[in-house]
């Protein structure tokens, strides 16, 4: 499944996008919308982006458990080696240690991942914050011509600014580059 990426300048372009890929066949489940103005996609009943897409919940909660992980490894290995509890401790009593130390690395990293945007949509905020509207539309495999080729026939003023192979990935990097015509143009990978 790929995620496309488009800008769309208002309000009413966007619900007419949303309108033509319905038709398209996309189901509204897979097309969410990031923009600042979430009272106006609400009351043209338009799906705003939820908390895994706006927000680094995903990607610093893996790196907090991998931190986690590393710690509780290199702890539960200095106390197996000073034994500051004595020689009779089971092993799995430092199995438990480590699991703790991961799930509590996982914890910490999904609270700061709750506080910072995510990366991927961070190139495009100075356009949220402009007002535009950025649509995240999740094509099925041989949809995303289909879409592209509609959005290029129906919606110009709309533009295709990135295509991810799946926006889930929370360690995708965005790279932005720019076409001779200056459009600007996304490439995540």
């Amino acid at each position: 499944m790929k995620c496309l990426y488009y800008l769309a300048p208002t309000l009413d372009e966007t619900y007419r996008i949303s309108q033509d890929l319905r038709d398209a066949g996309v189901n509204d489940f897979f097309l969410h919308i990031v923009s600042k103005d979430e009272a106006g996609l609400k009351k043209v009943k338009l799906h705003s982006s939820n908390y895994l897409e706006t927000l680094d919940l995903l990607r610093d909660g893996f790196i907090g458990a991998n931190v986690g992980f590393i710690a509780g490894v290199i702890g539960t290995g200095l106390l197996m080696y000073f034994e500051p509890f004595g020689p009779g401790v089971p092993k799995f009593v430092y199995l438990i240690l480590i699991l703790v130390a991961t799930l509590f690395g996982a914890w910490e990293g999904g609270l700061f991942g709750v506080d910072t945007e995510n990366q991927k949509l961070k190139r495009f905020s100075e356009d949220i914050e402009a007002g535009k509207y950025l649509l995240l539309i999740y094509a099925r495999k041989g949809q995303g011509e289909v879409i592209k080729e509609m959005m290029a026939a129906k919606h110009p003023q709309a533009r295709h600014v990135a295509t991810d192979r799946h926006f889930v990935n929370p360690f995708a990097v965005v790279r932005r580059k720019r076409r001779p015509d200056q459009n600007h143009t996304q490439v995540l990978s």
